[in-house]
């Protein structure tokens, strides 16, 4: 039966503000894993750039309700804490929605993806494939990955989360509008507010937002590289094909060369954001705010991802935090985006990194593997002696 959100919304109360007439924003808040459970004890903040922030607390329903002025646009911040959980930070519009809070991932290669939207269409589908695995709800497991929740009736979440991402294959992550999948040419998919949160460690480190005014209902949203790094597609086809051929039909995005046709475009103001994002999460390194830090360098990611600089900055930050799980992630990145004559230099900074987080977490043959690609990048001492150091606790 459909979750019926507006069962628990108080009327409208108007309010005279600055910006004219807004009403109260109230959110439900839900777990990423378990189907339909409440998150009780939540605190929600609304936030608006050089304004005060509004909190409120989650009922035992997962509920609350934000008394606030400010307009439900992407202007605004909805920002979600609880211990055990990843914080969540998603823009506006948010009255009336569902968000879900994933739990803390432990594994260094482990990464969860979650789906929310609207109140139409009532069903859409997460699909993942990677080599011999399409994880879907008719195939809810594959080799180290799994469907946790499958929701059919508004809101979400979907949920597929990623044990251990296996070194040298690609993924790739759609999602499909089964409501209409007879319909190739409905525009309800773009218009769904589906909003897609992708979690490594205990970190948020990407966001994806459905493309507006368009038609279609299968949105391919991001691939994963054998190496490691994520590669945004975001686009939106139309299709009339039964689920179970989804995965047929996302293969040829397992390849290099469709990535590179197909990857998604960037203006110059998302460019200019993210650099003035960067700049200010710089600031807040040097001041040792690191978890303002990585909220301003994860900003600049979400507004640009190949911002190679700023992913740079998150791995250092994220190994000065202690979050390896998230270092490893933005250093896989940082690998990818390197460009220019500096490059072998960035290269390998970024693999020398890599191998010291594996060798911490005694993964001695990946440590290795690591070091020596950051040997071939630049002669030094400091990777001699790590090769040395991982090889004598190999043989």
């Amino acid at each position: 039966m459909k979750r019926n959100m507006t069962s628990w919304l108080f009327l409208p109360l108007m309010l005279l503000s600055g910006y004219g007439l807004a009403s109260p924003t109230q959110v439900e808040i839900l777990s990423a894993v378990v189907k339909d459970a409440k998150i009780p004890d939540a605190q929600v903040t609304l936030q608006r750039n050089g304004e005060s922030a509004v909190r409120a607390t989650t009922n035992t329903q997962g509920q609350a309700t934000l008394e606030s002025a400010f307009p439900d646009t992407s202007d605004t911040l909805l920002i979600v804490k609880k211990s055990g959980f990843s914080n969540l930070v998603v823009k506006c519009p948010c009255n009336g929605m569902s968000y879900a809070l994933s739990p803390v991932l432990t594994g260094l290669d482990s990464m969860r993806v979650v789906l929310t939207w609207g109140a139409q269409p009532d069903d859409l589908d997460s699909h993942i494939v990677y080599q011999g695995n399409h994880i879907y709800f008719e195939q809810k497991e594959g080799d180290n990955g799994n469907l946790d929740v499958d929701d059919t009736d508004s809101y979400g979440p979907e949920t597929i989360t990623l044990t251990a991402r296996q070194q040298g294959q690609s993924y790739v992550y759609a999602i499909h509008d089964f409501t209409d999948r007879e319909r190739p040419n409905s525009s309800r998919l773009s218009e769904s507010q589906a909003k897609v949160f992708v979690y490594v460690g205990e970190s948020l480190v990407r966001t994806y937002y459905v493309p507006q005014q368009k038609i279609g209902n299968l949105w391919t949203v991001f691939k994963i590289t054998p190496s490691g790094d994520f590669v945004d597609i975001n686009q939106i086809e139309g299709v009339n094909m039964e689920s179970a051929r989804i995965g047929s039909h996302l293969s040829p995005a397992l390849t290099d060369a469709w990535t590179a046709s197909h990857n998604a475009g960037w203006s110059q103001q998302d460019i200019s954001a993210s650099r003035s994002l960067n700049l200010q999460g710089e600031a807040a390194y040097q001041r040792n705010d690191y978890d303002q830090a990585i909220s301003l360098f994860t900003a600049a990611v979400n507004a640009w991802a190949d911002n190679g600089k700023a992913y740079g900055n998150l791995g250092l930050v994220y190994q000065k935090a202690g979050r390896t799980a998230e270092a490893l992630w933005a250093n896989r990145k940082a690998l990818a985006l390197a460009s220019g004559a500096g490059a072998p230099t960035v290269r390998a900074g970024a693999n020398y990194n890599i191998g010291k987080i594996y060798e911490t977490a005694g993964d001695y043959q990946q440590a290795l593997t690591y070091y020596q690609a950051a040997r071939q990048e630049k002669a030094s001492t400091v990777y001699d002696n790590a090769i040395a150091r991982v090889q004598a606790r190999i043989h």
